[in-house]
């Protein structure tokens, strides 16, 4: 019985198993890569334009706008200097704001980043520029030393309402740091998933803050202090470090008309750090898109890569395969046949890997995902655009068959006569 085109190609790439392991497998790794970083990129934009909600201005004593944005928002690091209290009265009262929250960072929790803040902050300032916040359980903080948790928080620590806890002056790992035992915190609540960076993050009362900061203060000063309260509080204890402001609009406008005149207002003043977090997440955005594209671009030089290796492999198959070919040609097969035989062995190498490759990108878009979600509170979907997936298909299965032409013109040429010489 006449075998089939199929039969012969099965046979073929069995025969040589690990060969074919080995080149579908250096396909797959550069398939996943590439489909991988096409689905995070969008995804990503999407996780970090949500971050500022509809905050509009974001003022600080940071270095750089950026900067700003990144531990305010991000909670990558604490602000280095702080806002005195009554330049935030000042900023409060001589603008058309709409809301203007003062916060304060640089406490911690097991690793998690304490804000310090005002009950408005759940009020007026949303997490997504539509989204408001949600309490999964218990209620938000209304006195000092209560204590909200982010969703990120609650999952990674397992406390509910109703548990105390000690928070810790700077990171867990600063040389600086120090567990303030002398005031203990009641978890209030627990908040809703936001899918930004503040569910990694505890909030709890400005004043509070302030009370442990002073008390530490005092200590220094005299050990024999052991407790501090609100009346102890002088001017210099009543700090901040960024103002989460919005300028007064039309109900349901995104940006007001009066948005311009204060920011540039606020810039002129030297002492201050403005940053608009749209504007900051789009340059933050264009340097990840730079970095992006080096990725792509040495995803598509291992994919290239990937083609040569089919190329080689069955090229250097070729010689074993000779007498093989010499026999399907006594048996009917014409060169043309013989061609595409070789040429469709290669296009099925390339969809081995496109397979392996869809396998990887599956693996490694979640742990992407949810490595962005642990560190930095970001819900990144990451989901295959169709366009993109249907060329990076196509463009590999004819990768692959280009790369099957050489070994392919090899057999087409392969003489009858001499390869079927008997052996020795």
């Amino acid at each position: 019985m006449a075998m089939s085109d199929f039969t012969i190609i099965s046979r073929s790439l069995s025969s040589r198993l690990f060969s074919t392991v080995t080149t579908a497998l250096t396909v797959a790794v550069a398939v996943g890569l590439m489909l991988t970083l096409l689905s995070l990129r969008e995804a990503g934009r999407d996780a970090f334009s949500r971050g500022g909600g509809n905050m509009e201005i974001l003022i600080s004593r940071d270095a750089s706008p950026m900067a700003s944005v990144l531990n305010a928002v991000f909670y990558a690091g604490a602000p280095p200097r702080a806002i005195e209290w009554r330049k935030f009265e000042e900023i409060r009262d001589g603008f058309p704001f709409e809301f203007a929250i003062p916060v304060q960072q640089g406490d911690s929790y097991r690793g998690f980043p304490v804000m310090a803040t005002k009950p408005e902050f759940f009020r007026e300032y949303r997490p997504g520029l539509r989204d408001e916040w949600t309490v999964e359980r218990g209620r938000i903080f209304e006195s000092p030393f209560e204590v909200v948790l982010g969703s990120r928080v609650a999952e990674a620590t397992g406390l509910n309402p109703g548990d105390r806890i000690f928070l810790t002056h700077g990171a867990a790992d600063s040389p600086d740091a120090h567990v303030h035992y002398d005031f203990d915190y009641r978890v209030v609540g627990v908040l809703g998933r936001t899918g930004t960076s503040h569910d990694r993050a505890l909030f709890t009362d400005l004043v509070s803050s302030w009370i442990i900061h002073a008390h530490d203060v005092r200590q220094n000063a005299d050990p024999s202090v052991t407790t501090t309260t609100e009346a102890d509080l002088t001017d210099a204890d009543r700090q901040i470090t960024g103002i989460y402001a919005r300028t007064a609009g039309r109900p349901g406008a995104e940006v007001s008309a009066a948005w311009q005149m204060v920011f540039n207002r606020l810039r002129a003043d030297p002492t201050l750090t403005v940053a608009a977090p749209g504007r900051e997440m789009e340059r933050l955005l264009s340097i990840v898109g730079e970095i992006d594209s080096i990725f792509i671009a040495m995803a598509i030089v291992v994919l290239v890569s990937s083609g040569i290796a089919i190329m080689l492999a069955l090229y250097n198959s070729m010689e074993q395969r000779r007498r093989q070919i010499a026999v399907l040609r006594v048996l009917g097969c014409s060169r043309p046949r013989i061609f595409g035989l070789i040429v469709t062995e290669s296009a099925i190498l390339g969809l081995l890997g496109v397979a392996g490759g869809l396998v990887i990108y599956f693996i490694g878009a979640g742990l992407v995902a949810g490595a962005m979600r642990q560190r930095l509170g970001l819900v990144i979907n990451p989901v295959l655009d169709p366009q993109w997936t249907l060329a990076v298909v196509a463009g590999t299965v004819l990768l692959a068959s280009l790369a099957g032409v050489v070994p392919a013109l090899m057999a087409y040429r392969t003489p009858v006569a001499k390869n079927l010489r008997p052996l020795g």
